[in-house]
């Protein structure tokens, strides 16, 4: 007969989901089967979410947890993977267009713009420590202990700009084990890894561990010479995908006095984009001179330089509604009610997106001639003088290098209380160049250095009163300061300057956590964060070459000295009842809050578009359930959540209803959009039906649904953000970008038992993400199809379990997808570009451990 509370926990909502027919089990029927099924069991991960170890199913937060063994089994190696098993959560590499920045959203919020003036929607920790920016987040997995993937606010735990989730890395800790590891992989098109790492005692209660690694690997995307592939004057010719009155509508590829061959060579490579060319470094001196006092310092390196993400030209769009584009199939579909964009084959005056290398009276339009393919592009960072614009150039490259330093000190000042302090600094230069319509013509071009310096310190106090409660009480600071100097030349929109624009930061925080057992089963948690924050930018501004007063010196050159300033605070809390129905099924409800500060415009291409904006809340609802079934054969996870976020920070990138007719595009305006409401279900599992044989997977599906548009009030008028009065901005039924509604993932694996010869284990793994858009206005021509893409390996291990080999296949289908769209169509600039993921790949690895 089920147990009185099996009843209960099935009749409740969450059951819906829940294999009720487990809890029918009485508490004595497995007691036999324990020393037989520990080695089936699902493994118990430590976390720290709430301030203090705990076990994983103990801990009342949606949180997907994996260890290092669960990441190598999975081919995984920087952190942008490891989203592929975790329900509602998305990291993405960003485009050429923004650098070596990772995109986050969790739950429907998060951030995807790198400029250090605009705060993340997830925060990301490195060892406790905040990463405060986008840029330099694409963190390789080098000899981490755990990855946490914490869903939904985390204003109290966590604090700022945690409004999404929270990501965070743990890396191993010094043991003075005197053990390690070297291990190699070679692979599709030259990938060569090398990592390794050593623990070492080094004195009495002194120990050191340092982990390296080196990643190179030739890019998947081939940028060619157009002149080479196309010579000028030659046979080639195409359609154009609109007509102009009195003109044929077939055309040479590049007539005589077009683009000329940049290249001999013979097959007309001028790189390959994507490539990895990566090393780091990191270093822990662990000192232990008491069993009450642990101190570690911690230090990283980082050094990448490589060519920029791979971009493909995915269509150009004209005034009479047409789009050139491989995506879809003839005859060519409607624009989607985009602004129209200027027919740059009859542009003028000269100079505007025309052939930058014969005389005005030879035009070359920007159409679907550069369209080149899949996996390659005719993108030239060099952009010649004309008229009033000067020369500019780029190498196409992108360079990051940075390091950091935390010094973390646990003093056990008694049985029932210790305190905890982290004191950390980071700097980095990143430098990247992006030819934005990815073409050998004039168009756009952007370069340019951005400087990040940030130092940090975090006091806790964690103690308990009795057996019943446990507290944590803390404070935070940090300081931030960062320029961002850059060269525009936006020729398509008659705009060139030069920007450096240097961001002060700061925040201070107070908060307090206490946790309550007033009977066994039961835990009642509170939370609660005060924070206040400021942050002072300032533009400048120039254009110190030509002509300073002519046409194209217009535009934002009057901001140049401009200082806006930013400050606020906010109170954050969080209430959470737990209730252990057995020792292996736990229920919790859960109500927090979180936000993240407003600003100013860090990218306004007009006067009128140095606008500020707010912060953004979001308050959520969530009601969990965690089991660990059968001896801990079975693991079920349940989250359900429902959000309301209010004042949403989006970026436009037609801002006309606002800043007015001609200084609407090019756009960047970060607005506060409106409010949704955001409702979910996560579901997380494994499964060991027997001996050596894994399954796990999740599911999540996501409801986000606008209720109202923001506003703004210009001269005596409102206008709003969006909504059917401002067809430039997000519509009701929109979703927010790289907002999956579905999300799934399964995984397989079996440890065949060799004998002495050792073992060997096959393991496959499958994720799928239903369409998302990569812009605030959803279009076609942000749109990402849903994909599937799947991964397999197999691994051999000496019976000593000292000698990994192992042959994977990424990618194994060879799918081909995008990570990420660039759309310009919006904006007036009439093309959009996309990052394709990479292609099907294969690795063999050999690890050795000491």
């Amino acid at each position: 007969m089920m147990n009185i509370k099996g009843i209960v926990l099935c009749s409740s909502a969450l059951s819906l989901v829940t294999p009720c027919a487990v809890l029918a089990q009485a508490p004595g029927d497995a007691a036999g089967q324990a020393d037989a099924a520990q080695a089936n069991a699902s493994e118990e991960i430590v976390v720290t979410a709430q301030f203090r170890e705990q076990n994983l199913q103990d801990t009342p937060i949606a949180i997907t947890a994996v260890n290092a063994a669960m990441m190598e089994a999975r081919s995984q190696t920087d952190i942008s993977q490891v989203a592929n098993q975790a329900p509602s959560v998305t990291l993405k590499p960003q485009g050429a267009a923004y650098g070596p920045a990772l995109g986050a959203n969790i739950r429907g919020v998060g951030q995807f713009d790198f400029n250090p003036a605009l705060e993340p929607g997830v925060g990301f920790y490195v060892d406790d420590v905040y990463f405060a920016t986008l840029t330099g987040s694409i963190l390789d997995l080098l000899d981490l202990d755990r990855v946490e993937l914490l869903r939904g606010p985390q204003g109290t735990l966590s604090g700022r700009n945690s409004i999404g989730g929270a990501v965070k890395l743990f890396s191993k800790r010094p043991e003075g084990s005197d053990t390690g590891y070297v291990s190699a992989t070679y692979g599709s098109r030259n990938r060569i890894d090398l990592r390794g790492s050593a623990d070492f005692h080094i004195a009495e209660g002194l120990d050191m561990r340092i982990a390296g690694v080196s990643k190179k690997q030739e890019g998947y995307v081939d940028r060619l010479d157009f002149g080479c592939v196309y010579p000028a004057g030659g046979p080639a010719t195409f359609t154009r995908s609109y007509s102009i009155a009195g003109a044929p509508d077939t055309l040479l590829v590049n007539p005589v006095g077009g683009v000329p061959a940049t290249t001999s060579n013979s097959d007309c490579l001028v790189a390959k984009e994507g490539e990895v060319n990566y090393i780091a470094l990191r270093g822990q001196l662990r000192y232990r001179p008491t069993d009450r006092i642990d101190i570690n310092i911690i230090g990283d390196y980082t050094d990448d330089d490589r060519t920029a993400a791979g971009s493909v030209l995915l269509q150009r769009s004209y005034p009479n509604g047409e789009v050139a584009s491989p995506r879809y199939p003839l005859p060519l579909i409607p624009a989607d009610g985009s602004s129209p964009a200027q027919n740059y084959a009859t542009a003028s005056p000269p100079g505007r997106d025309i052939n930058p290398f014969a005389a005005p009276s030879t035009l070359l339009s920007y159409d679907n001639r550069f369209i080149c393919g899949k996996y390659c592009n005719y993108a030239s960072y060099d952009m010649p003088a004309d008229g009033n614009f000067r020369a500019s150039s780029a190498d196409g490259r992108v360079r990051f290098k940075g390091w950091g330093v935390s010094g973390q000190v646990e003093w056990e000042l008694a049985d029932a209380m210790q305190i905890n302090s982290i004191t950390a600094y980071r700097q980095y230069t990143s430098n990247f160049s992006n030819d934005n319509d990815v073409s050998p013509m004039a168009h756009s071009l952007g370069y340019g250095p951005l400087t990040f310096r940030f130092f940090s310190q975090e006091l806790r106090l964690n103690g308990s009163l009795g057996d019943r409660i446990e507290y944590t009480v803390g404070g935070y600071y940090s300081d931030q300061k960062s320029v961002y100097t850059s060269f525009q030349d936006l020729r398509s929109s008659g705009l060139q300057f030069q920007q450096s624009d240097p961001v002060d930061a700061d925040s201070k925080a107070l908060f307090a956590h206490v946790a309550w057992n007033p009977i066994d089963p039961l835990t009642l948690t509170g939370g609660i964060r005060y924070t206040s924050e400021s942050k002072t930018y300032q533009y400048v501004r120039q254009r110190p070459y030509l002509d300073p007063t002519s046409v194209t010196a217009n535009g934002v050159l009057p901001l140049d000295g401009t200082i806006s300033k930013y400050s606020g605070d906010r109170v954050d809390y969080r209430a959470n009842i737990q209730y252990a129905v057995t020792d292996d099924v736990m229920t919790y409800v859960q109500f927090s809050t979180g936000y993240k500060g407003g600003g100013v415009n860090p990218r306004p291409y007009f006067v009128q578009q140095a606008l500020p904006f707010g912060p953004e809340t979001l308050q959520a609802f969530e009601a969990g359930l965690k089991t660990d079934l059968f001896d801990r054969r079975v693991r079920f996870n349940l989250a359900a959540f429902f959000s309301k976020y209010k004042d949403i920070q989006l970026s436009l990138g037609n801002c006309t209803a606002i800043a007015g007719t001609g200084y609407g595009a090019p756009c960047a305006l970060p607005v506060n959009a409106g409010d949704a409401d955001i409702k979910g279900v996560e579901i997380e599992t494994t499964v060991h039906p027997f001996e050596g044989l894994t399954f796990d997977g999740s599911v999540s599906y996501l409801d986000f649904v606008y209720k109202k548009f923001g506003t703004y009030t210009t001269g005596s008028s409102t206008v709003s953000v969006g909504g059917p009065t401002n067809l430039n901005g997000p519509q009701f039924g929109d979703y927010a970008p790289y907002t999956p509604k579905w999300k799934w993932s399964v995984g397989v694996q079996y440890e065949i038992d060799l004998g002495r010869a050792g073992s060997l284990t096959p393991r496959f793994d499958a994720a799928y993400q239903s369409d998302i858009y990569t812009a605030s206005a959803n279009r076609s021509s942000n749109l990402i199809d849903a994909y599937t893409v799947a991964n397999a390996r197999v691994t051999w291990r000496s019976e000593d379990k000292k000698l990994d080999i192992s042959l994977e296949v990424t990618n194994l289908f060879d799918k081909y997808y995008l990570l990420t769209i660039y759309d310009q169509t919006i904006g007036g600039q009439g093309f959009a570009s996309g990052q394709p993921g990479r292609p099907r790949e294969w690795a063999l690895s050999v690890k050795r451990k000491f």
